[in-house]
């Protein structure tokens, strides 16, 4: 198993349990003590785990609390895998969209490079990455401008401005949590104003937020759960937890890892 797989099962059980034990990933893992106190290390590093004598605990998020990108792109590989797969199924060809900053829409990028006569319009740089990169000719790309953000977005009022007069057929948006009193939330004030701007220009509105999102609130909403046409989660969100969103938001759509 390579260490960035180990790292993200690992960070994955702390979020989960709310800490682990040295010792015990040492018996889970098979490797040395060394190796463990690594990857806590270079967890701690990245803001994902809080390193205690002996193991590691969870990091408390608060309601502003920003992850980076590289951060983010270690949490829910596999869901936010099958996410962007459910999601790639939406896109037709010849259609103009928006993409917001975050790692499962930088995961949805990868899909939809095989889309002929795509126009995408994102505040998100490693999202534009991914299709200038691909020197497909029959795509193209608008990156709006602006301040960036630790998720590597590009917002305020340079990117909402660029937002005001551009209309497309969808936006995927990533969100850091979702729950039915607060919608669809983020950290950052600035990047809600874009995100919001985003949402304005869309004639649909297609969230993508994997199961550990439930219940998780940011600063500022961006939206309502009603406003959300498509809802695209994993299998990990709980039945029931489905069952009060199926009553809010358009569409919820659950994604097989």
């Amino acid at each position: 198993m390579l260490a960035q797989q180990r790292q993200a099962i690992i960070a994955e059980r702390v979020r989960r349990d709310g800490a682990v034990r040295v010792s015990e990933l040492v018996a889970e893992f098979g490797v040395s003590d060394m190796t463990i106190r690594r990857d806590l290390e270079q967890l701690a590093e990245r803001g994902l785990v809080a390193k205690v004598h002996g193991g590691a605990t969870a990091v408390d998020i608060g309601a502003t609390d920003e992850p980076g990108f590289a951060a983010k792109s270690v949490q829910q590989k596999n869901e936010k895998e099958a996410i962007a797969r459910a999601a790639a199924g939406l896109v037709k060809p010849a259609t103009a969209i928006a993409l917001s900053g975050g790692t499962t829409t930088w995961t949805l990028a990868h899909h939809l490079l095989s889309v002929p006569s795509l126009t995408v319009v994102t505040n998100s740089v490693p999202v534009a990455d991914v299709f200038y990169r691909s020197g497909r000719a029959d795509q193209t790309v608008i990156l709006t401008g602006g301040i960036r953000t630790p998720s590597d977005a590009l917002v305020g009022p340079f990117a909402t401005a660029s937002l005001a007069t551009i209309n497309v057929d969808a936006l995927f948006l990533g969100v850091h949590g979702f729950s039915v009193k607060a919608g669809f939330t983020t950290p950052n004030i600035a990047e809600s104003e874009t995100d919001r701007a985003m949402v304005a220009a869309a004639r649909r509105l297609i969230v993508l937020a994997d199961h550990s999102k439930w219940e998780l609130v940011g600063i500022r909403t961006i939206a309502e759960l009603t406003e959300a046409d498509v809802l695209v989660t994993d299998a990990g969100l709980p039945e029931a937890s489905r069952a009060g969103l199926r009553e809010h938001v358009g569409e919820l759509l659950v994604a097989e890892a």
